[in-house]
């Protein structure tokens, strides 16, 4: 941002100017991968991953930073990763390429990715990442340098990948059928397109073991990752899609019958056009508001997949995104604006998401408050009202299941406390106590176990000591008084004798 876009910020938004101080300040890289100490795992000491770390730039802006803070080598292999996968997906998007041409190269596409000397210049003028493809040799040549750990994975999942993709672009190019038509269906075109990915980026983790071994097998949850971002993108980015064309809903859900006639006995859309078109507002909204909720369907998931991760630069990776998601369907939810124009979070929203998202229980609670907030928007007459409370409800379960809201830790010291005002808080305490007087209990049976007589001597020291005092305290009082009774009678008998 420049000078004259802070200081109207500061004039409109002071509180989001002051967040993105803050995050220029105080917020620094985690690595520098230009660094000479980061070259033997960043490679940027050679000109073809120079070139990579380019395109990644290029391509994924709002990817680019996270995966550079990636520790170790994971930053460089990850980096390779997204670049085979947006290589397949450009050509797989690419609507000036026929399908007799697109089948061959998307269905070996795992190959060719790794043939030296191979590029791909047929790519569409207006295809914004064709030139990823043009100089492709970068790439593999960066590809086969690669441990076989990371590149037995990376091929597999491309594998993978483009047989989803390829078999999608061959029935929409054969059957004229330019709608998903069932959920199913469309969680299908998200698992490919990116529960596959969560899946590839999860058995890096392990391969790199910098997590647990079984974490690669995790497949229903690091699914679930993938495909919230992928299922929030779908969303976001409707009427960009529209304007090419290109249309992800389900039919099964914009189509429903129950929307129009929620909003006068209107029939259900026939065209994905018809929702940004005057007059559909409420129906739209209705329709979003269903594809917000199967979105949500996988929060707790998401959830809980973050919470089996260990290493920092992983779980910040993994979690950004995650709350950026959720703050785009709080965003998008209710608001007729997403229909007319690709909307996103603003920057200082954005940046403080990137701060706080660094531990499993933030990032709840970052969940549990979107959560909050799109419920709060949500109305009765919305035929997806009940659904979308419990989806939003299911958030604030596991939140409350897993980090007791009364539960607090010291900003400083990190102790653990609790809401004074919460009856939650005298139940613990009380458990505590009773927790306590057990153990000393056992203690105790332990000890009688162990020396028998110890007990008993135990307690005949301690009525011996109370004997003790009491003699001592008494003599005590005794002399007092006899000197007492003494100071007296000699004070009289000098009064007297004067």
């Amino acid at each position: 941002m420049g000078a004259a876009s802070m200081l109207t910020l500061l004039l409109t938004h002071p509180l989001e100017f002051r967040t993105l101080v803050q995050y220029k300040v105080w917020h620094e890289p985690k690595r520098d991968i230009t660094a000479p100490s980061e070259h033997a795992t960043s490679g940027w000491d050679r000109p073809s991953m120079q070139r990579c770390w380019y395109f990644l730039d290029q391509t994924s802006r709002s990817f680019s930073g996270v995966i550079k803070e990636l520790n170790g080598d994971l930053a460089r292999v990850v980096c390779l990763f997204y670049l085979v996968l947006r290589g397949l997906d450009t050509i797989e998007d690419d609507m000036t390429l026929s399908d007799e041409k697109k089948q061959p190269i998307l269905r070996q596409f795992h190959k060719l990715a790794v043939t030296p000397g191979w590029t791909f210049t047929e790519c569409g003028p207006n295809e914004k990442d064709r030139q990823l493809l043009v100089e492709w040799t970068v790439v593999s040549e960066e590809l086969n340098r690669l441990d076989p750990r990371y590149l037995d994975i990376i091929l597999d999942i491309t594998e993978k990948m483009e047989t989803g993709m390829a078999d999608f672009a061959h029935k929409a190019a054969t059957t004229n059928e330019k709608y998903v038509e069932t959920i199913d269906e469309y969680n299908l075109y998200c698992h490919y397109v990116a529960g596959l990915v969560g899946e590839g980026l999860t058995r890096f983790w392990s391969a790199s073991g910098k997590e647990a071994e079984w974490l690669g097998e995790q497949l229903e949850l690091s699914n679930a990752m993938g495909t919230m971002l992928q299922k929030t993108n779908i969303i976001r980015d409707f009427r960009e899609d529209a304007d090419e064309n290109r249309f992800f809903w389900p039919r099964e859900i914009w189509g429903r019958e129950a929307y129009g006639k929620a909003v006068g006995g209107r029939p259900g859309f026939t065209e994905m056009t018809q929702m940004h078109q005057p007059g559909n507002e409420k129906q739209a909204l209705w329709v979003q508001s269903g594809m917000i909720v199967d979105v949500l369907g996988h929060a707790c998931d998401s959830l809980d997949y973050l919470r089996l991760l260990k290493e920092q630069s992983v779980f910040c990776f993994c979690a950004i995104p995650q709350t950026m998601a959720m703050a785009t369907l709080s965003l998008c939810f209710m608001n007729y604006e997403m229909f007319q124009r690709n909307i996103k979070i603003r920057k200082a929203e954005a940046a403080s998401l990137i701060m706080r998202s660094t531990n499993p229980r933030d990032v709840a609670y970052i969940f549990r408050d979107y959560s909050r907030r799109i419920h709060a928007r949500a109305v009765p007459e919305d035929p997806n009202f009940i659904k979308l409370s419990v989806a939003c409800g299911k958030i604030e379960q596991w939140c409350e299941r897993n980090y007791p809201s009364f539960v607090r830790l010291g900003s400083v010291s990190g102790n653990v406390q609790f809401d004074p005002y919460d009856m939650r808080s005298k139940v613990v305490e009380a458990a505590q106590v009773r927790d306590r007087e057990i153990l000393r209990e056992k203690r105790l049976q332990e000890l009688r176990e162990k020396q028998p007589n110890a007990v008993a001597d135990r307690k005949g020291a301690a009525d011996t000591s109370i004997g003790e005092l009491i003699f001592y305290v008494g003599t005590a009082f005794l002399i007092v008084f006899a000197v007492g009774m003494g100071a007296t009678w000699l004070l009289l008998q000098y009064m007297g004798n004067a």
